[in-house]
């Protein structure tokens, strides 16, 4: 059962979990529907659509923010290179910070941070301080990931998964609506950067009723020796898998608003609410694959997602000057990208022991993959045209297929030991 913190003994036997971005979770078990339970539930739901708000209003501002500072695409690009350096930086200490500190007070601070930063962004009229303010930006949003899967596993214990899932959904549903604020903001003849301070007013609600709950109690957990076995190998192919794959999904995403402006296949708002439509796509395939993924292993997901992934990009560069065959590819390689993450996270856990220190790995090199990739499609977005993003994203998903067939033979040839051991 949860309990929350009232003096300094209510503290019990607790089980301790593994979670994403995290290196320590402690789970309470308790009963769906115990009192307090829907309100911390419904504020960590809260807290990921605003980082969904967050995450997904640079993507259709580029542009604007561009204007704003006086630089190139090129040099805008590098936006992306600060926050996933600050998000980094922020995920390596979160996990920490949750452990010896009351946490919906921090999760709320994060909160009010972003809100702050977010206002800041349309006032910055030089790249530096806005790449700053994105470098601050990105860290406080790792601490909210972090925190709020941290939370809610103390606050469902073993019965998490559901919930979990469902709260990752909601990522994706505060994802969508950012392109909608962008593009209502044009609507209005604002420069679409005034987004910023719609999503800021946004979180603070958020962010009042996060401080007025009671704070689950992370419980003492026994150390249990896990007998495991740790393959070096395979944990470095899946990480360089995460990379390859979130480079592509973070550089689609950041930059389809800028390539259906400059192929000049729809005006602003439009071409804002295709961006919605991936995230609204990506979303949709998440709830969707649930099921799925209670029925079939990991792998077959996997490499469905990935075809689907390459079709759906192939189509694009086919026929790139139709904007339906565009928003047709948009819908597609949203769907299609859905579960392949939580999936490539489940495949893990069956081949090796989920360790903070692995947890850590895929982290870091997925936050390398989004920093980068988006970086090198902007250093070439005005040299070579906007059909980069397809030339680019279409390289890092085959070389996501050629590192998924390399897993897979790592992990037969692991199997194959481990059969002849016995």
């Amino acid at each position: 059962m949860i309990r929350f913190p009232t003096n300094a003994t209510q503290v019990g036997k607790a089980e301790q979990a593994v979670n994403f971005m995290s290196s320590t979770v402690v789970s309470v078990p308790l009963k769906c529907g115990q009192p307090g339970t829907f309100p911390l539930t419904a504020a960590y739901f809260a807290a990921f659509i605003s980082l969904g708000l967050t995450v997904g209003s640079l993507g259709p501002t580029l542009p604007g923010l561009a204007e704003q500072t006086h630089v190139g695409l090129s040099a805008i690009s590098y936006l992306f290179t600060a926050r996933s350096i600050g998000f980094a930086l922020g995920a390596v200490r979160a996990g920490k910070l949750f452990d010896s500190k009351p946490g919906n007070p921090l999760l709320a601070a994060m909160l009010v941070a972003m809100s702050i930063l977010m206002a800041l962004v349309p006032l910055e009229p030089q790249l530096s301080l806005l790449l700053a303010v994105m470098l601050i930006l990105g860290a406080a949003e790792a601490v909210l990931d972090v925190g709020a899967n941290t939370l809610v596993g103390w606050v469902h214990g073993v019965r998490v998964a559901p919930f979990m899932n469902a709260m990752h959904s909601f990522f994706g549903v505060g994802a969508l609506i950012a392109p909608v604020v962008v593009a209502q903001t044009a609507s209005f003849n604002y420069p679409t950067t005034y987004s910023y301070f719609v999503v800021a007013l946004l979180l603070l609600p958020v962010a009042a009723y996060t401080l007025r709950l009671p704070s689950p109690v992370s419980a003492a957990a026994e150390k249990q020796e896990d007998s495991s076995v740790t393959n070096a190998r395979l944990v470095l192919l899946i990480a360089f898998f995460l990379f390859f794959y979130v480079g592509a999904e973070a550089s689609f995403a950041g930059w389809i608003f800028t390539y259906t402006l400059e192929l000049k296949l729809s005006g602003a708002t439009t071409a804002a609410y295709l961006t919605s439509l991936f995230w609204g796509a990506l979303t949709f395939g998440r709830i969707a694959t649930i099921p799925l993924a209670a029925r079939l292993r990991p792998l077959p997901i996997l490499t469905g997602s990935l075809a689907g992934c390459l079709f759906s990009v192939g189509l694009m560069l086919l026929i790139p000057r139709s904007f339906a065959v565009v928003m047709l590819g948009t819908a597609g390689l949203g769907l299609s990208m859905a579960s392949i993450f939580p999936t490539t996270l489940s495949f893990a856990g069956r081949r090796m022991s989920m360790t903070g220190q692995v947890t850590g790995w895929f982290v870091l090199t997925s936050s390398a993959g989004a920093m980068t990739v988006p970086l090198i499609i902007g250093q070439f977005f005005q040299s070579i045209g906007p059909r980069v993003l397809m030339f680019v994203t279409a390289i890092t998903l085959l070389a996501s297929v050629c590192v998924l067939a390399l897993v897979i033979r790592s992990s037969k040839s692991e199997e194959g030991v481990v059969s002849r051991d016995a």
